[in-house]
């Protein structure tokens, strides 16, 4: 196993079937104002990373062979990312409070921006399920300076791109901001990044007609005895696992939420996501410096 600078191993067992025992954190790039967002794409050359930097209000694109460059400038102050059912990127957009899709040509096309005629507060984060339906966490605190919020409640949206409706599956969190599904779609993970809450993720039952049970139940409460932090961006692996973004690296947890170990990182994690030609490679969005370790797993969701 690697050393204790790199790892905070907990269940030993667990730990060395998703981590290789000479794994370590790699640092592609750095002096960043604060990124987020990463999602991967495969392509016939290897694959490359987008992800989002708010201050500078660009997405950057990131590959094995040509290192970093700008993709998209302005970006809207864009945030979290994904891709859907086609391949498409598909962005939170904080400076316009809407949602988007990146169309093949180039185009990008509105998708959600309001909910019952009222502007969304500020799109954070977002996960396509298998059915094609983006859902996405619309916490306040990216509104844009100036403007006000005009929805009350922190919600967890659903966007239907077939009958083009957005719909509240939960309107009660503190403040929601990343999310993810189980392997089998049928638990809704969404993190609680409230700083005076219990810094945990909350899991929720996906019904098969789309609605979920607004029976949170508390799962992967983070270890801040090393660092503070809230938990931001999550994944969940193809066994379940859920890995947490956290201020001390990813901490990773059973699916039922014990405590596996942390990846340490020199810098606070905001978000991460499998990627890599093989799917393994777990690549973080470490505030100011985009990170990297080759792990076991591939994401439950990945496409």
């Amino acid at each position: 196993m690697a050393s204790g600078e790199t790892f905070v191993v907990v269940d030993k067992a667990e730990f060395e079937k998703i981590i290789p025992p000479q794994a370590e954190v790699e640092t592609l790039a750095g002096d960043f104002g604060f990124i987020e967002g990463p999602v991967w794409f495969n392509t016939d050359n290897g694959g490359y990373l987008l992800f989002s930097d708010q201050p500078a209000n660009t997405i950057f694109k990131w590959s094995q062979g040509e290192g970093i460059s700008e993709w998209r400038k302005p970006s809207q102050r864009s945030n979290g990312n994904t891709k859907d059912l086609e391949g498409r990127l598909v962005t939170c957009e904080q400076t316009l409070r809407r949602v988007t899709v990146t169309e093949k040509d180039g185009t990008v096309r509105e998708l959600a921006n309001n909910f019952e005629g009222k502007k969304l507060n500020s799109p954070n984060d977002v996960v396509v399920k298998s059915d094609g339906t983006i859902w996405f966490t619309d916490p306040p605190y990216g509104v844009p300076r100036g403007e006000k919020r005009e929805i009350d409640t922190q919600n967890v949206f659903r966007y239907d791109p077939k009958t083009d409706t957005t719909t509240a599956v939960l309107t009660h969190m503190d403040m929601p901001n990343g999310l993810a599904f189980s392997p089998d779609e049928k638990i809704l993970y969404v993190a609680e990044s409230l700083w005076n809450g219990p810094k945990d993720t909350q899991a929720f039952d996906v019904n098969p007609d789309g609605t979920v049970n607004a029976n949170g139940r508390s799962v992967a409460a983070l270890d801040r005895s090393r660092k503070d932090g809230v938990p931001d961006g999550i994944r969940i692996d193809r066994d379940g696992r859920i890995w947490s973004s956290a201020g001390d690296g990813v901490q990773i947890f059973t699916p039922d939420g014990r405590p596996i170990g942390t990846i340490l990182t020199p810098h606070t994690v905001t978000n991460l996501t499998f990627g890599g030609p093989d799917g393994k490679t777990l690549y973080m969005t470490a505030t100011k410096a985009l990170c990297r370790i080759q792990t076991n797993m591939t994401g439950a969701t990945d496409r």
